[in-house]
């Protein structure tokens, strides 16, 4: 067997073990205090639903990706609701139950809403890379399966068993940081030679979205800078466990999975140092 035959299981479990782990830390009341603001909710669908996926497409066809590349960006394009936000957000001091409750929504909705966008955008950038109603449903069954059920899990189990999620939050926590780092070690060391490819042109395009998605999620964040924060670094964090289970399941063998992967780490690293740099300025309290 070898590393690219280990890396979608490992990436599948780790994505299931993280998303249980961010059940049992999310509040119910957290969830519906953001699904009851219409305007707030109806910002955050607009910046990650229509503004990321059209800037994407956008630089997709500016730049004349290769088909297979621009299925790897759509993929994280219309993929929100990274279990990174919250922790990234609160760093930063925006609003952390914003944050939470922005996730939680976005992570369940795009198993609906991803499918159905890489159907219509596919054919934008390439006319001969549709998804076929196989690949639709395979993907649909994968984001049921690896992020709602065990999502819906850590959730009951917070909401009935209160006492029971304290104490699986820690190791299960640790257990995720475990898992996710096997999976990128395994990721990196199969992917390796294909990243090291990635030219200046296709960092400057990665740089570029990132930097349009944090705009996004600033400008449409609302009033305050709690909310600003947590939704501009909401709307830059893509779902990148989810996207790389999708494109090393649907587009395995491809550099689907290497342009995933690249502009994942972008995206992670790039939110972190702003973050970081939120953090260290005044009145950087979570509000």
């Amino acid at each position: 067997m070898t590393l690219d035959n280990l890396v979608s299981p490992a990436v599948t479990v780790a994505v299931f073990e993280t998303m249980a782990a961010v059940g049992l830390g999310v509040a119910v009341a957290d969830v519906m205090a953001v699904a009851r603001d219409g305007r707030l909710l109806a910002r955050a669908v607009l910046a990650n639903y229509v503004l990321v996926p059209a800037v994407t497409v956008a630089l997709l066809m500016a730049f004349g990706a290769h088909p297979m590349v621009a299925a790897g960006f759509l993929v994280l394009a219309v993929c929100p609701g990274a279990p990174f936000g919250p922790p990234l957000a609160i760093l930063a001091g925006g609003n952390a139950a914003v944050s939470v409750g922005l996730m939680t929504i976005l992570a369940v909705s795009s198993a609906v809403i991803a499918p159905v966008s890489l159907c219509l955008l596919l054919p934008w950038v390439s006319a001969t890379q549709g998804l076929t109603p196989e690949t639709v449903t395979r993907i649909l069954l994968i984001l049921i399966g690896v992020q709602i059920l065990p999502l819906c899990a850590g959730f009951g189990i917070r909401h009935c068993r209160p006492a029971l999620a304290a104490r699986l939050m820690r190791p299960a926590n640790r257990l995720g940081k475990v898992l996710n780092a096997v999976a990128v070690a395994l990721i990196l060391a199969a992917h390796y030679p294909l990243l090291m490819e990635v030219k200046l042109k296709g960092f400057i395009g990665m740089l570029l979205l990132l930097a349009a998605s944090l705009a996004a999620g600033w400008l449409l964040g609302g009033s305050g800078p709690g909310h600003r924060k947590a939704m501009a670094l909401t709307t830059a964090l893509r779902n990148v466990g989810v996207g790389l289970v999708i494109v090393t399941g649907a587009f395995a063998g491809t550099p689907a999975v290497t342009a995933a992967l690249a502009y994942g780490l972008v995206g992670v690293l790039g939110s972190l140092a702003l973050a970081l740099y939120w953090s260290r300025q005044p009145g950087s309290l979570s509000v």
